[in-house]
Order: C-alpha cells, then sequence, then structure tokens
C-alpha cells in the first residue's frame, strides 16, 4: 500500500525499521460485580443499564499495539490489507449498549467550588481541605457506591448511582492512559439521572478513542486511553482469527463475550498479530458481523 502523508512519526515507520516489538501500555478499571440491584433503576433510567453489565478486562496490548499500527490519522480508519474500515457507532452502541443520538456531551472544564458540586452529587467530597482538584479517584468512586446500607434512602442511591456512572465512564468508557481519576466535568451532566440518557455518550466514547488512536500513532508515545475493550472486541468480531478461542457464546451487550472463560485464548506478540492481519483479512475479514442470526438473536430490539 502507498504510504500515506505524514508518516515521519507514525508508529508503523518505527516498527519497520527499529522496534517491532514495540507494546503500548493502557489503563482499564472494569468492575467485577455487578451493581447493587437498588442502583439499576437508576442506570438504566441513565441509559447506563447494559453498560454496567459489562465484565470483560482480558485486554492483550499487543494486539492492541498491532491495530495502532494500522491506523491512519488522516483518515481515521484502519488500513488493513483488504481495505479500510474503523470502529463506528454501531459498533458502540451494539459493543456497549450505549445511546449514540440526542445532544452532545459537552461542559465546562473548570468549576467555582468542586467540592460543593460533589456534595450535592454525590453526597460527599474526596478533597476535603484541598482548594483544587480536577478528578476523582476510582477506589474512592467504588467505596461510595460498594457500600450501601440496607436502610439507604433514595437521595443516597442516586449519588451511589451517579457515583457508579462516574466510575464507568473514567474506568471503561473514556479512560485516560495513565491515570487513576475520572475528570469532574462529567458530573455536573449526572445532575438529573432522568435526562442523562438524552446525551449521546455514545459518540463522546468514539471520539475520545479515535483521538487517543491517533496519539498513539506517534512513535514517541508509550501508552493508550480511551475505550480499549471496545477496540479490541470490534476487532475480534470483524477479524475472530486473531483469537485462538472462536466458540465464545454471544451475550449482549456484545462485548462480554470475552469476559466467559477462557476469553480470548491465547496471547500472541505484536509481530505475530501483525502477520496474522497480513495474511489472513483478505479472506477472513467479516464485514457485516452483526447480521449473524447468531447475534441478532441476543441484541435487545430497543438496542
Amino acid at each position: 500500500m502507498a504510504p500515506l502523508i505524514q508518516t515521519d512519526r507514525h508508529i508503523s515507520d518505527a516498527a519497520n525499521n527499529s522496534d517491532s516489538y514495540r507494546v503500548l501500555r493502557g489503563r482499564v478499571s472494569v468492575l467485577k460485580k455487578a451493581p447493587d440491584a437498588r442502583l439499576m433503576l437508576y442506570l438504566e433510567q441513565a441509559g447506563f443499564g447494559s453498560v454496567a453489565l459489562i465484565r470483560s478486562s482480558d485486554l492483550r496490548f499487543d494486539l492492541l499495539s498491532a491495530l495502532v499500527k494500522q491506523w491512519r490519522s488522516e483518515t481515521h480508519t484502519f488500513h488493513f490489507p483488504c481495505a479500510e474500515c474503523t470502529v463506528t457507532l454501531e459498533d458502540v452502541t451494539l459493543q456497549l449498549g450505549l445511546p449514540i443520538d440526542e445532544s452532545s456531551v459537552t461542559g465546562v472544564s473548570s468549576f467555582t467550588d468542586l467540592a460543593a458540586l460533589c456534595y450535592q452529587l454525590l453526597g460527599d467530597s474526596s478533597e476535603d481541605g484541598e482548594s483544587y482538584f480536577s478528578g476523582l479517584k476510582f477506589t474512592w468512586l467504588k467505596a461510595k457506591f460498594g457500600q450501601l446500607s440496607a436502610t439507604a434512602t433514595e437521595g443516597e442511591l442516586m449519588c451511589a448511582a451517579r457515583s457508579y456512572i462516574m466510575h464507568i465512564a473514567g474506568g471503561v468508557l473514556m479512560p485516560n492512559a495513565n491515570n487513576d481519576k475520572v475528570h469532574l466535568i462529567y458530573l455536573p451532566l449526572l445532575a438529573d439521572l432522568s435526562s442523562v440518557s438524552s446525551y449521546s455518550w455514545g459518540s463522546a466514547v468514539l471520539a475520545v478513542l479515535y483521538r487517543e488512536l491517533c496519539r498513539a500513532t506517534n512513535s514517541d508515545v508509550v501508552d493508550i486511553g480511551g475505550c480499549l475493550t471496545l477496540l479490541q472486541s470490534c476487532a475480534l468480531y470483524r477479524m475472530p482469527f486473531l483469537a485462538s478461542i472462536s466458540h465464545q457464546p454471544y451475550v449482549y451487550p456484545l462485548l462480554n463475550r470475552w469476559s466467559v472463560r477462557p476469553g480470548i485464548g491465547k496471547s500472541y506478540t505484536v509481530p505475530i498479530y501483525r502477520l496474522l492481519i497480513e495474511q489472513y483479512a483478505r479472506e477472513g475479514f467479516i464485514w457485516t458481523p452483526y447480521c449473524m442470526p447468531e447475534i441478532t438473536d441476543v441484541v435487545p430490539s430497543s438496542a
């Protein structure tokens, strides 16, 4: 394939000329247990009911690094031997179960009184005594929704639901590459849980993933953020030859297929994944994986 522009610092150039085993690092904080049953009503109302079911965290960074090598920032597509393709909003809504319509996820990045905002919407503040903070630690958020009393009030349950959504947003859907916190920019959007689903959270997830893929193509970058579980799952659905296990049952959200043991099976090195893509993508790439009957049978009509 003829080279595109901006190749001087692209990771593919580094892979071809120096370190073909280069593996990117990343961070994901998937919750291993289902949320308290009392929170599900609020999570579903907010459009995060399906996302709350996600348990997959079997990430293979060699595979993800091989995919980044194929990404082109100029077109926001992967350049495979078969053709170009990309992660789409259809992938987001079926793999994660997130809303992709309605309003954009936007807001302000600075606040006059962060502690007051946290007290109002989360019932507590993690940074008492500090004049400035911009993020909430995942460990603090887990404590907020993981230790609910049997007599928790509706207000306490709503605060816990917001904490859960914040954890999902920063730990799974839009994580930073090397941070154990979620930015407070999302919190004001959760004030009215009944209106949270009116935002296109799926579009925000996709935008962050695109941004991180573009950033990671720089040969000097050593880490990658964004929804890596989505990226990996999309690749496996379209290129099943990348997984050594192919008989996993289909469940919804579709990403959870890989949370069932033994997951995707054996892991390979970056050069092996690149070789598999080069050898099998022309004939083995599945362009419309979600049309298969075994998948349509598990996807709810509302998705």
